[in-house]
């Protein structure tokens, strides 16, 4: 059945400026309408997927029909896209990532197709609440942070550039964990974001990959044991997405591996009585895909880990080195067909992968396969974090890929030759550069072998590309200077400005013309417009009317109550001492105090939100959960400051929650400690909306300031030089000694002050802060982030001035798109081309 996206009474609705017969050659549609008949796409999934009367149907079922109504219309153009990329067998970007944070997809789908008008008037029509509907859409759980996120923001961005791509990821059964707080404490239980069906996945059974380990499973005990030199096979079904590039011109593909077992098991031990362990290999398989991120913290969490990644790239090279032998006979061809990049370590057995099947499938020599292989892959690395630089044991490799161990300590072999003859003499930097750590457990250093298997290495920003160089792998870039290199991070201004905060995109657009939606660097058009009166004005107009959906959706949803008037002062990130959520509560504790000395200071109100998760077994992270909550409640119920702060933690933080909050924000806190923040993204996200960064001089933060000019940023604190420099002599307690603000803020917490029915409850803020050091340099920055704190109240008095800061940073935004990250990569990494797609051929249904 082909589909139109047009309803009985809009033959003349437009899209922009493109009505129905301009979607249909578009996107290769028939005579079927999108709703207001019996047999329109909404109406036929609303009752014969489910099965009910449209009386009983509830707000999900309505989801999941709009959702496959959507779908409908992007799928004969998302199968013409592939039927291009095969006809022109073009260079093919595979990007392999354990993490894609792509939030939900009807709103994102329906932006990117242009086909807001036609759902507006499909909700209008069948008296649907939009926003109610929205709702019911769960955040895939697929990613956790930043590196999740951006891998979402490069799909979009490739496909809007179309660029013939394809992401490889895991399908997580459950997310990492959804957060609530109680008592103040965060608490996981388990993110079951696919237990109601998905609309947008489409299983690709007849697609499966066998992944062979040598070992297989038993249960002992309850517990799930490795059997070594028992060989098993795991199977991976791949789940595809559709990826709408802006315009639908491209639909590009997620595709998302699960983990099953062949069909059989043990029938013997079943009729024994033994019902758990004859399922074992079952359970074994399917457990592999079950949770993004097991906990790390035990080993079998670990060993857990290390499958999944050998999982992820088994299944992604065979698929992809399937798809290139289907028109491309000569091995040699491999490096100008595939460009294999690595998001972060975690993929990075894709080397003695490749190898393995160039040695051992293809039959090619060790010198043209190691060529083939070094030319076909490319890393990206996001850590300067000794601990997020994976090392697994080579214990590991010998149980269960030990023939991909042979394959590593070949290479490494023939590295370390390489390494003397150019450095002689020089045994220290051998052993640093060996793949293999030597300790009292050997370990692959899986950076290293990243860095060796592939010509290109790159950071996410200019300062932690330099770091990276010259720190971190330093001995590797001396030996392979020609394959650093930096490609600072962005993000989708599709997502994150046009769907998020369409006031703020109006004014934008009314101001300079919608192309910024597809070239971010239009926005410098705005700079010479700071002036204009009534620009500044519009902008404050959009950013209340943000503030104030925000407010409502905040009330509607924890029944919290917020005054839009305050400035919203937000950090949102995942919880890390280097990230410092301790600083900011430090801050507003010094802040709680002076107003608790002089209720008459003039100090603008404030809300300070925070929002993010810690990881399960990191305490200190939850202990800085528990007592910004803490600070919260004090706050709270302190009558002498009402109105004039207020602190929220808003739980389990997610690509929904952000949508919501980043509009809404005028101040933006990026305070990581100097040279250990990669880039950042959401400080990204917050700048294009107009919020004003409070924040060091750190990661991609840096170069957003040279863009905006740092007059308009507020910025504070230590460079990475100066913290690399103080390391052998920072004492924090001479600030505690030296600066009254300090120390009085840290005696009212170390008073139990925010703690009185849970005395010494915060005592490891003391040991972090005071008896251990200060590692990440709290109070070292502390008053200087107060300095610039007040500098940013002085400025939000003047409504005007503010206003025009915010318009310089909208304005110096456009090199943060992840387009124009994509295109760096494109042109200087991969050297693929765009491919549009055609329409000569549309498929027949």
């Amino acid at each position: 059945m082909k589909a139109q996206t047009q309803t009985s009474s809009a033959s003349s609705t437009a899209t922009g400026s493109e009505g129905p017969s301009k979607l249909h050659d578009r996107y290769g549609c028939g005579p079927v309408q999108f709703t207001g008949a019996y047999n329109a796409l909404y109406e036929r999934h609303l009752v014969f997927d489910n099965v009910m009367e449209g009386t009983t149907i509830g707000a999900r079922e309505r989801f999941e029909a709009i959702a496959r109504s959507v779908r409908d219309v992007l799928s004969q153009r998302w199968i013409n896209t592939e039927k291009t990329y095969e006809r022109a067998n073009p260079t093919r970007v595979y990007y392999l990532s354990m993490e894609f944070l792509i939030g939900r997809s009807l709103a994102n789908n329906v932006t990117n197709l242009l086909l807001d008008d036609f759902t507006k008037e499909a909700v209008g029509q069948e008296k649907l609440d939009w926003f109610e509907l929205l709702e019911q859409e769960p955040d895939a759980g697929l990613g956790n942070g930043g590196l999740g996120r951006l891998a979402a923001c490069f799909l979009d961005s490739m496909a809007t550039m179309q660029i013939p791509a394809m992401g490889y990821g895991l399908r997580y059964e459950y997310g990492i964990f959804k957060q609530f707080i109680q008592d103040g404490w965060q608490q996981e239980v388990p993110d079951n974001w696919l237990r109601r069906p998905d609309p947008w996945e489409v299983a690709r059974p007849y697609e499966t990959v066998d992944v062979k380990l040598n070992c297989s499973f038993e249960i002992r005990g309850g517990t799930l044991r490795a059997v070594v030199g028992k060989p098993s096979t795991l199977i991976g079904v791949p789940f595809d997405r559709p990826v709408v590039g802006y315009g639908g011109k491209t639909i590009n593909t997620l595709r998302l591996w699960a983990a099953g077992a062949h069909d059989y098991f043990n029938f013997q031990e079943f009729s024994s009585g033994d019902f758990v362990g004859a399922l074992a290999e079952t359970l074994e398989a399917e457990s592999l895909t079950r949770v993004l991120y097991p906990d790390d913290h035990t080993t079998m969490g670990q060993g857990l880990r290390f499958v999944q990644e050998y999982f992820l790239v088994a299944c992604s090279l065979a698929d992809l080195v399937r798809r290139f032998r289907a028109g491309n006979p000569d091995w040699s061809a491999l490096p100008q067909k595939a460009a294999i990049q690595l998001n972060d370590t975690h993929p990075t057995m894709a080397v003695p992968e490749l190898m393995r099947i160039l040695l051992d499938d293809a039959h090619l020599g060790w010198d043209m396969a190691w060529d083939l292989t070094q030319k076909t892959l490319a890393y990206t690395n996001h850590t300067l974090l000794p601990e997020a630089l994976e090392k697994w044991p080579v214990q590991w490799f010998q149980m269960m890929l030990p023939r991909h161990l042979e394959i590593i300590f070949e290479i490494n072999r023939r590295l370390l030759d390489g390494v003397r003859r150019r450095f002689p003499g020089d045994e220290g930097r051998v052993q640093r550069i060996s793949l293999v750590e030597e300790g009292t457990e050997r370990k692959i250093r899986m950076a290293n072998l990243a860095i060796v298997g592939s010509h290109s290495t790159n950071g996410v920003a200019a300062i932690h590309s330099q770091l990276l160089r010259t720190m971190t792998v330093k001995d590797l870039a001396e030996m392979f200077p020609e394959r650093f290199s930096n490609k600072t991070n962005g993000v989708t201004p599709r997502r994150w400005l046009l769907m998020s905060n369409p006031a703020l995109s109006q004014t934008i657009s009314d101001a300079i013309g919608d192309a910024w939606r597809t070239d971010l660097s239009q926005l410098k058009k705005l700079k010479p417009m700071v002036d204009d009166q009534a620009l500044c004005q519009a902008f404050l107009k959009a950013k209340r009317q943000a503030k104030v959906q925000f407010v409502d959706w905040l009330k509607r949803t924890t029944g919290e109550t917020v005054d839009p008037a305050s400035i919203f002062d937000c950090q949102i990130k995942r919880i890390h001492e280097y990230k410092r959520q301790l600083l900011n509560a430090l801050r507003i504790v010094v802040l709680y105090n002076r107003l608790r000395e002089n209720l008459n200071l003039d100090m603008p109100a404030r809300t300070f939100f925070f929002s993010g998760k810690a990881a399960p077994a990191y305490q200190l992270a939850k202990v800085i959960i528990k007592f910004i909550n803490n600070l919260a409640g004090t706050i709270a119920g302190d009558p002498a400051v009402r109105g004039r702060l207020k602190v929220l933690f808003l739980p389990d933080y997610s690509v929904s929650l952000a949508e919501r909050l980043i509009p809404a924000s005028d101040v933006s806190n990026q305070i990581s400690t100097a040279g250990y923040e990669a880039s950042g993204t959401s400080n990204m996200k917050l700048m294009m909306n107009g919020a004003l960064t409070i924040g060091t001089r750190d990661g991609a933060t840096i170069e957003m300031a040279e863009e905006a000019g740092e007059e308009n940023f507020f910025l504070f604190g230590l460079t990475a030089d100066q913290v690399g420099g103080s390391r052998g002599w920072y004492n924090p307690h001479w600030h505690y000694d030296n600066e009254p603000e300090t120390r009085a803020a840290l005696d009212l917490i170390f008073s139990d002050y925010f703690s009185r029915n849970e005395p010494g409850v915060f005592n490891p803020l003391r040991d972090a802060l005071l008896t251990h050091g200060d590692y990440y340099m709290h109070l070292a920055d502390l008053k200087s982030y107060l300095e610039a704190d007040e500098r940013l109240c002085t400025l939000y008095a003047d409504s005007i001035e503010w206003s025009r800061n915010a318009i310089l940073n909208v304005a110096g935004s456009g090199k943060f798109s992840s387009d124009r990250t994509i295109a760096e990569y494109a042109s200087d990494i991969w050297h693929v081309e765009s491919r549009p797609v055609s329409l000569s051929d549309n498929p027949k249904s």
